[in-house]
């Protein structure tokens, strides 16, 4: 009856690598009680945010919950796989297809085009969810060693020792937990197989359209390439817009690791690691964007950013196998 609680407090100081896969493995297995892809779903919330946490490795409900309710729209609107749970339909389903039918909104309109408003009251909905049957349901399955959580406070605390280990092996755990929840999707819906469903899943946090973030870069600096320094002018260096980690490891999208890139080196660069020079300069970019307190968008956005978490960020890529570095020729 963990998913009951209210209230959870972490039961381990300390605890090694060695004991968090042997739990983790137990969550992602059979072996775990899943009546639903809840469990899988906020895993994948959890990565998302990693980076996000603040000094005390907290993140808010809020936090947690767009990450959620954004990777179940676009499961349930877009890609139309309504059948996440065993038995009645998952309350997180019905709220998201209320919620299309009231606004009448297609198939095809993915979370992040749906307007601000609409996405602040479904993600509240959905946090109320989470509430009484996620964020208990998962510390039950890890003894409550992975995080605490305070339902009045809406704060979940990871354990640092956790927190390390997911950095530590984020690629591979973001591999596990897609094929696993893909494996219960497929199970739950009719589709023509695990492989067909691996892609939609690997992409239900990926960002449509990444030119919000191009218009306030813009607005702040030069219309330059971040890599070549070259002019974004004319036709053949087009405006685009880089996660300078890769997004394939980062799995979201932080303004504080997007830069503005021209057409050659933002295809050339794809799905590589800029030479380590490029991370002092992004780092000073980055304090040039934390001084834009006027902008209550990029404060916002910039939310528990320190220079250290980029420095992170790039080393712990690098470690999940991210080794190939790239320089524009």
């Amino acid at each position: 009856m963990s998913h009951k609680l209210k209230v959870g407090e972490l039961r381990e100081t300390y605890i090694t690598d060695e004991e968090i896969w042997r739990i983790l493995t137990v969550v992602l297995s059979t072996k775990s009680v899943k009546s639903s892809t809840y469990k899988y779903a906020l895993i994948k919330a959890l990565i998302e945010n990693l980076y996000m946490v603040n000094d005390n490795f907290e993140l808010t409900y809020n936090q947690l919950a767009y990450s959620f309710t954004k990777i179940y729209w676009n499961l349930i609107v877009q890609h139309k796989l309504i059948h996440q749970n065993r038995g009645k339909t998952a309350r997180v389903v019905t709220l998201i297809k209320e919620t299309q039918t009231n606004h009448a909104i297609p198939d095809e309109m993915i979370f992040d085009k749906i307007s601000d408003d609409l996405q602040i009251k479904l993600v509240s909905k959905i946090k109320s969810t989470m509430k009484e049957n996620v964020y208990g349901a998962l510390y039950g399955d890890t003894r409550g060693s992975f995080y605490s959580f305070d339902h009045r406070q809406e704060i979940l605390r990871i354990s640092p020792a956790v927190h390390g280990f997911m950095l530590n092996y984020q690629r591979l755990i973001v591999n596990l937990t897609n094929y696993h929840l893909a494996a219960m999707i497929e199970q739950l819906n009719e589709v023509p197989s695990i492989n067909y469903l691996l892609g939609k899943v690997e992409s239900i946090a990926k960002r449509s359209s990444l030119r919000p973030f191009e218009r306030i870069l813009l607005e702040y600096f030069s219309a330059d390439c971040f890599y070549c320094c070259k002019p974004l002018t004319g036709i053949t260096r087009e405006t685009h817009v880089d996660h300078f980690i890769p997004w394939s490891f980062v799995q979201s999208d932080q303004i504080w690791n997007l830069v503005l890139s021209c057409n050659k080196c933002n295809t050339s660069k794809s799905d590589k690691l800029p030479k380590r020079d490029y991370l002092e300069f992004i780092i000073e970019r980055n304090l040039e964007l934390n001084d834009k307190k006027e902008d209550q968008v990029v404060t916002n956005w910039m939310e528990n950013y320190k220079s250290k978490k980029m420095i992170m960020l790039y080393d712990y890529s690098i470690k999940n196998g991210f080794d190939t570095i790239w320089t524009p020729s």
